[in-house]
């Protein structure tokens, strides 16, 4: 059942997926509506899932799931990556990859390999007050807190000096 991201509680398990490139306006709209479908029809054991979605600075598609009401089982966890895995098919984009960084400069949001972001760390191209998301935050609380970090409140402080 899908319902307003805004509306889920802060209890509410997040999934974060970055696009290695900024998003088109039509690409956002055909997957939004792609993403209301999905969610719509999602289940778990028969069962409806509360979830909702947002997508945030043509990068990252954040989908958030209700668990007070219906906690999400392997099988819609599966469906929910077969889902994603088609939006990449579809729109010739990568939105697995975790072992990416994307980073503010100015509004500008980058997107660099780890290796690369550690690099630049070493030579001080990125800094301490760098701002960072933090992808691996697990509910919408955390998310609402800490996914916008400076990189020495997140995982990424162990490339700093």
């Amino acid at each position: 059942m899908l319902v307003d991201f805004s509306t889920l509680p802060e209890t509410s398990r997040i999934w974060i997926y970055q696009a290695n490139r900024s998003l088109t306006e039509n690409e956002i709209n055909d997957i939004q509506d792609k993403l209301d479908i999905f969610i719509e029809n999602w289940t778990a054991h028969g069962s409806d899932l509360q979830a909702g979605y947002q997508i945030k600075y043509k990068r990252f598609i954040v989908l958030g799931l209700n668990q007070n009401l219906n906690k999400a089982t392997g099988c819609s966890i599966d469906a929910s990556v077969h889902f994603i895995q088609q939006l990449e098919k579809e729109y010739n984009i990568d939105l697995m990859d975790k072992m990416n960084v994307s980073y503010k400069q100015g509004e500008f949001i980058a997107y660099k390999s780890l290796s690369d972001f550690r690099k630049m760390a070493k030579d001080k191209a990125v800094s301490k007050n760098t701002i960072v998301f933090n992808n691996l935050v697990a509910n919408k609380a955390e998310y609402l807190e800490n996914w916008e970090v400076p990189a020495k409140d997140s995982w990424h402080s162990r490339f700093l000096n």
